[in-house]
């Protein structure tokens, strides 16, 4: 791990817009309308128009390139253009590159962006129906031939080492859960509005993949979610208060492959979590003790229990009491698990709701937000701050 201090980029962007679409089951129109309506809708709430846009970052594994994009919303000409690799993993550094761009020059205005019929078309959740050959994915072909297939199968490796390491029983990711249908349970916005949960409920849902339940697997989504990243003196003239980058970070850890990491030395830990936290805290001057809402990704809730950990939250083995006790406002849109499956974006707009001050579960004096992306990927992370 590289021992540079500080990089030079925090406080140099911020998020000035952020726009999505409905989340449904179905949305009945293509990938291509649902980016395009959430990138204007995004940059409505910024109070600027495709005109001024000069910038598009968005994933790989996305139907909806960025020049498309731009066509179908009016954009000009454009600067700067750009997509992150791994998924999930990818959705706090398309904020980072955004923010970068700005922060050279290269740009002005970039809308980050993530849209899909996740549900209705392709469901990632299906797992491995055909890949082509490639480097990347000659790794599965060591799991899959021994019935691992699916995201749920392998993240149940990790999380019944887990288990077994600190001593613990499936309840223990019961907690992230409930937590999350709470918070969706008041979000209207939310796919599981009104419906929160019970430890027992969680005992109660069917196994998918043991020590994984129903209810520790995030919902499959169709919708769409932009933002619009600028540099802070132009976003303070512009309608919303802007939700400052103090830090952004993109990390991997040795060994990684795409959720099947299953040759290190221990499967209890994320360290391409750490390498993200190490570099978040050090840009930031901060620590686990200034944080008021961690928004973390909780494609399966065995790694919202690591990423705490790994982030210096509490000790290894303690997250699920950490959680229990709510000792940190998490996921107050309700997550993957319980608003929507956005990849992440939809996680990032929330940390600006909060740094606003309008999320609809407000936590009082909000003004430093945590935010991370995919795990068991190489994955990214933010935190936003107010006060720009």
């Amino acid at each position: 791990m590289s021992a540079r201090g500080r990089d030079r980029l925090s406080g140099r962007a911020a998020v000035a817009g952020i726009g999505a679409t409905e989340f449904s089951k179905d949305s009945g129109r293509s990938e291509l309308r649902l980016a395009v309506e959430a990138v204007r809708a995004a940059l409505d709430d910024a109070g600027l128009t495709p005109g001024d846009v000069d910038g598009l970052v968005t994933f790989t594994m996305d139907t909806s390139p960025e020049i498309t994009v731009a066509q179908a919303c009016g954009m000009g000409d454009l600067s700067f253009f750009s997509r992150v690799h791994y998924g999930g993993g990818a959705a706090c550094a398309t904020v980072l590159q955004a923010a970068l761009a700005v922060a050279a020059g290269v740009a002005e205005v970039v809308v980050c962006y993530r849209a899909f019929n996740e549900r209705s078309g392709r469901r990632f959740g299906a797992g491995v129906q055909h890949r082509e050959p490639s480097a990347e994915g000659a790794a599965l072909g060591w799991a899959l031939p021994f019935g691992l297939l699916t995201p749920a199968s392998w993240v149940a490796m990790a999380a019944q080492r887990y288990l077994h390491r600190y001593g613990l029983t499936p309840e223990a990711f019961g907690h992230v859960a409930v937590v999350d249908r709470r918070y969706a349970a008041t979000n209207p916005a939310a796919h599981f509005y009104g419906r929160p949960i019970t430890l027992a409920d969680h005992a109660a849902s069917r196994w998918i993949v043991e020590p994984l339940r129903l209810l520790d697997c995030c919902q499959e989504t169709d919708g769409g979610q932009a933002l619009v990243v600028t540099s802070v003196e132009r976003a303070r003239d512009l309608p919303h208060p802007p939700a400052v980058v103090a830090a952004a970070a993109q990390g991997a850890g040795r060994g990684q492959e795409q959720m099947t990491s299953f040759y290190r030395d221990d499967l209890a830990g994320l360290p391409e979590t750490g390498v993200v936290a190490r570099r978040l805290w050090r840009t930031a001057g901060l620590g686990p003790g200034d944080i008021d809402v961690g928004i973390l990704y909780d494609h399966f809730t065995p790694f919202v229990l690591m990423q705490l950990e790994e982030f210096g939250f509490c000790g290894r083995g303690e997250a699920a009491d950490f959680v229990a006790e709510e000792r940190l406002p998490l996921n107050t849109h309700g997550g993957q698990l319980g608003e929507a499956y956005l990849h992440g974006m939809n996680g990032i707009a929330e940390g600006v709701r909060q740094v606003r001050g309008t999320a609809v579960n407000q936590v009082p004096g909000a003004s430093r937000v945590l935010v991370t992306a995919g795990t068991g990927v190489p994955t990214s992370g933010l935190v936003l701050t107010g006060g720009g």
